[in-house]
């Protein structure tokens, strides 16, 4: 499915019924890689899996930034009359879903930021190193986008009233630090550190990332599950 959204086309993929659940990617990626997990949460929600701007089969060659992408975002939810979603972010998708919970708190009922990072230097140095890297080779927005963006205070995390499961490997590109700060900010969250797990292994193995959020995320589940 596709909408027209902030001068742009975003292409969807709704399934399931229920309470509106918002499924975001990360970098370089598309809708696909959470093929497994929106069969698994359409059991209980109606699930919408965006591709970004400038990813998939949304609209290529357009200005990128997370504020447009969580522009987008609420575009999408405004133009949809969605309202009290549960959003799972992962990588840039949680730093969008930081972005959108934190400006339109009431929005968002309950939230899960996967690998996300407050701004660059949350991120490993020999990760930075590697993207600025490749960057240099081949220069790519995405790429750029990572290497100068996000820039999210821990104040603006306050503003999140949604109850937050954060989530992150054991062996994130991302520090723990930075995760750790990320749910402390949060004044309704809870921590999970995913052993042995790199920054995306836990999230495409589907029924892995089900097992740590699926009870959060069904309708009578809470943080103290």
């Amino acid at each position: 499915m596709e909408i027209q959204v902030n001068d742009i086309t975003l292409h969807y993929v709704r399934v399931g019924n229920g309470q509106p659940l918002l499924l975001l990617h990360g970098n370089g990626e598309d809708h696909t890689i959470f093929t497994d997990l929106i069969a698994l949460l359409a059991r209980h929600y109606t699930v919408y899996a965006l591709d970004s701007r400038d990813h998939g089969q949304s609209s290529r060659n357009v200005p990128i930034t997370y504020q447009l992408m969580a522009d987008d975002v609420l575009a999408f939810t405004a133009a949809l009359n969605l309202q009290a979603i549960s959003l799972v972010g992962f990588s840039d998708g949680a730093i969008v879903g930081m972005l959108v919970a934190s400006q339109q708190p009431a929005l968002v009922h309950k939230l899960v930021l996967a690998g996300g990072n407050l701004t660059p230097a949350g991120v490993k140095w020999h990760s930075r190193l590697g993207v600025r890297l490749a960057n240099w080779h081949k220069p790519n927005p995405l790429l750029h986008l990572m290497m100068t963006e996000p820039n999210i205070s821990t104040s603006a995390l306050a503003n999140i009233t949604a109850q937050t499961f954060v989530i992150a490997g054991a062996k994130d590109v991302i520090k723990e630090s930075e995760t750790l700060k990320i749910a402390g900010a949060i004044p309704i969250s809870i921590l999970r550190i995913v052993p042995e797990a790199t920054h995306s292994s836990y999230v495409k193995d589907n029924q892995q990332f089900y097992h740590y959020i699926g009870a959060f995320l069904a309708p009578t589940g809470t943080l103290d599950e």
